[in-house]
């Protein structure tokens, strides 16, 4: 197993100051939704695919409900997941208000399971079509399996 990436051309800089940069992002080769989600777990287990969608189901509820009052929950060999906020830097701490919040997500922090999987694989080049792919191109390649390419530099998690 190997992650995979695409290059992409960036314009890198502040103000008028931008330069042409290629940087390697990530690519999503699949969009795996719950039912199959739901449905792989069931093969693997053996327990049938309605336990297995209430069990899911009651654990989003639960972060949900944990997540709320700023508690971090610790799911074992998957990781955990915590409350996280974004703002803007200000000059003193009295200008620290909550107007100066922009975002609030969740953070994943991946388990030793999820972590070792991750050393363990490989990277490889997608070659597409045309070498570069362009920002905000999809599906290099024609691949209709694929769900579309994944910036990979958007520094932020995606359950948040």
């Amino acid at each position: 197993m190997a992650f995979r990436y695409v290059v992409k051309k960036r314009m890198v800089g502040i103000g008028t100051e931008k330069n042409e940069k290629y940087v390697a992002a990530s690519y999503s080769v699949a969009d795996i939704d719950f039912n199959k989600l739901c449905d792989q777990v069931t093969s693997q287990g053996m327990i049938p695919r309605g336990i297995v969608k209430a069990v899911l189901d009651g654990m989003i509820d639960a972060l949900c409900t944990y997540a709320s009052i700023g508690a971090t929950v610790r799911l074992g060999d998957f990781g955990s997941i915590r409350p996280g906020l974004n703002g803007k830097s200000q000059e003193d701490a009295k200008s620290v208000t909550a107007d100066v919040v922009y975002r609030q997500k969740l953070i994943f922090v991946p388990g030793q399971r999820l972590k070792n999987m991750m050393k363990q694989s490989g990277i490889i080049r997608l070659v597409t079509g045309a070498e570069i792919v362009p920002d905000g191109e999809e599906n290099p390649g024609g691949n209709e399996s694929g769900s579309g390419g994944n910036d990979g530099d958007q520094g932020e998690n995606p359950l948040g």
